[in-house]
């Protein structure tokens, strides 16, 4: 599709994407940008992971929370999960298959990383969403189908996050699971809107994983 997040430049970190034989796909944050989630990349790099991250228009990827319907958060939604299916497809051109590619986003972006990974199941290198959920008013699992044949998965975020309740925490990793997701879901009292040094240790072992095998 060609929305409104299209044409947007795709930050780069890392390894040299023709010299990586893994990547990371860094989705930002509301109001963030992708040079600043290439930051927390860097934390989590591994020697032979390139670091992609694509770019929000406006540095927002759609309009209002995450939590009202669908259909109010287009088309910045769709033309979002394009442009991880872009950033993917680099990836892919370069030579890295997709189970060697991990998808990790913040707040916003991790809403829309685990949408993606959700609504295309395949076998990830990992899926990491800290501070984030399913995208929509309702989720109902029984609308997923298909196998992520078994993806790493790391669901991070407080117990009493302003933004993200913790149901949509627990339905996220529901529907995940029902789809053959290797899910690890940690809920941490009383942190906020953030991300928090075990988070940071539990992920940089799924990035060294990718390089590992």
């Amino acid at each position: 599709m060609d929305g409104p997040h299209q044409g947007q430049q795709l930050a780069t970190g890392g390894t040299p994407l023709e010299d990586a034989e893994a990547a990371m796909i860094l989705v930002h944050g509301r109001g963030a940008t992708a040079q600043s989630i290439l930051q927390m990349g860097r934390q989590l790099h591994a020697d032979g992971v390139a670091l992609l991250a694509p770019q929000a228009a406006r540095n927002t990827w759609y309009p209002n929370s995450f939590l009202e319907p669908v259909e109010s958060n287009e088309p910045g939604r769709s033309s979002g999960l394009q442009a991880i299916e872009d950033a993917l497809g680099e990836a892919n051109d370069a030579g890295i298959p997709t189970e060697k590619v991990l998808i990790l986003g913040f707040s916003q972006g991790a809403c829309l990383g685990s949408e993606f990974v959700a609504r295309n199941p395949e076998r990830y290198g990992g899926h990491v969403a800290f501070s984030g959920g399913l995208i929509g008013e309702t989720i109902d699992p029984a609308e997923f189908e298909g196998s992520l044949e078994g993806t790493p998965s790391f669901v991070g975020c407080s117990d009493v996050d302003p933004h993200i309740p913790e149901e949509r925490v627990h339905v996220t990793t529901e529907v995940l699971e029902k789809l053959d997701a290797d899910v690890e879901e940690r809920i941490y009292p009383g942190m906020g809107h953030g991300v928090n040094d075990d988070e940071v240790e539990y992920v940089s072992g799924m990035v060294a994983d990718l390089v590992d095998d």
